[in-house]
């Protein structure tokens, strides 16, 4: 997420905080250390306060907790966990890539309801064994209510929730289409997400009540990120069966290392072509390299009739090269996770079949989804 803090690493995964959930702690220490020095009268303020932000410390650990339980399963799965990250909303661990089965999904999706599930028997527990009374027992029975409550309302089925994605993994073992327990959980999502919107207004438009305000803020919540659910499910379901070869730009910008740099510039440079960098390769085919526009700026215009391209490319390295029959999806994810423009698709042998760019993959995605409409 943008903007977020990074404060360290829980079990070598990185933590951020986003920074709204600073104003959350906040106004969750003010809430409860204000009803503690209500119902506890000889609290002082001071001591009510340091309470109240015991608890919300202890309420944001439980959401820690229960990211922490999805992490562990995806780590045993063999998924990489990117970050946990605390937001206004409650906490996202974000993974590095989906379950390969409908079963793992599952028990991903399901770890971290049951996380706190247990942490509400934890607590209700430690407050019947030591019989705890007064300002500790009123804590012990929010952090527990708390993790109850955290663990249904995740349950509900429908994407961005936990429940949403055990709904997805429960309809992708049924159709054994995973995009389409994406497309099914997410219209679940968005209708929880209009129901939740619509138990906001209609107090805030009736009575001019603002005590369901925090269900608008949800519903907004589940719409955004259940149609951006939906929209990426779309985009994966397109490109799958794609290789990087599907998607090389025709006529790319190929040069011999054998060219002068006067053939060079007259038969690219000058020829009414856009491209700004062109790539090198041999007599068989093979990718040597990359030559600029720029490059020839280092070489004084009467020298290059007896200059040839291969003395001035670049070597292009392996982060710059893809191979022709690597899945397009994992192709684009290279590119958004390395921040690249395009890659150079060569063969197992080396040789060269083209320049992929981003454009070239959003051109071929329209027409697909020209050809497939949903």
């Amino acid at each position: 997420m943008n903007g977020t803090i990074r404060v360290g690493n829980l079990f070598g995964i990185p933590f951020y905080i986003h920074p709204s959930w600073f104003l959350v702690l906040g106004l969750v220490t003010w809430s409860y250390s204000s009803g503690l020095g209500a119902q506890f009268p000889q609290l002082g303020g001071g001591l009510a306060l340091l309470l109240g932000l015991m608890t919300a410390l202890l309420l944001f650990s439980s959401v820690v907790a229960h990211e922490l339980g999805h992490s562990f399963v995806a780590i045993r799965q063999g998924i990489d966990v990117k970050s946990i990250t605390l937001f206004i909303f409650g906490g996202l661990a974000s993974l590095e890539k989906e379950s390969e089965t409908p079963a793992e999904a599952f028990w991903v999706a399901i770890a971290g309801p049951l996380v706190s599930l247990l942490l509400f028997a934890i607590f209700t527990a430690i407050g019947f064994a030591t019989a705890a009374t007064g300002p500790l027992a009123a804590i012990l029975s929010v952090v527990a209510f708390v993790n109850l409550a955290l663990a249904l309302f995740n349950l509900i089925p429908g994407l961005p929730l936990d429940g949403g994605n055990i709904l997805k993994a429960l309809v992708w073992k049924i159709t054994g289409n995973p995009y389409k327990g994406v497309a099914f959980a997410s219209r679940v999502g968005q209708i929880f997400g209009w129901v939740a919107i619509a138990s906001g207004l209609v107090p805030l438009l009736l009575f001019g009540s603002f005590a369901n305000f925090w269900n608008l803020l949800i519903g907004f919540f589940l719409l955004q990120n259940a149609g951006n659910a939906a929209q990426f499910a779309r985009v994966q379901e397109q490109l799958t069966g794609l290789t990087a070869a599907d998607a090389v730009t025709l006529d790319s910008p190929v040069v011999s290392a054998n060219l002068t740099l006067r053939e060079f510039a007259d038969e690219q440079v000058l020829n009414g072509q856009n491209w700004r960098r062109f790539l090198v390769t041999d007599d068989n085919g093979q990718l040597l390299g990359a030559v600029s526009v720029d490059n020839l700026r280092s070489i004084p215009t009467a020298l290059w009739t007896e200059t040839q391209v291969r003395e001035v490319m670049q070597p292009i390295a392996d982060s710059g090269t893809v191979k022709s029959d690597q899945p397009l999806l994992e192709v684009v994810q290279r590119l958004e996770q390395q921040k690249l423009s395009a890659l150079a698709v060569i063969r197992d042998n080396g040789v060269l079949v083209g320049i992929l760019e981003k454009a070239a993959i959003i051109n071929l995605l329209q027409k697909r989804v020209q050809t497939n409409p949903a």
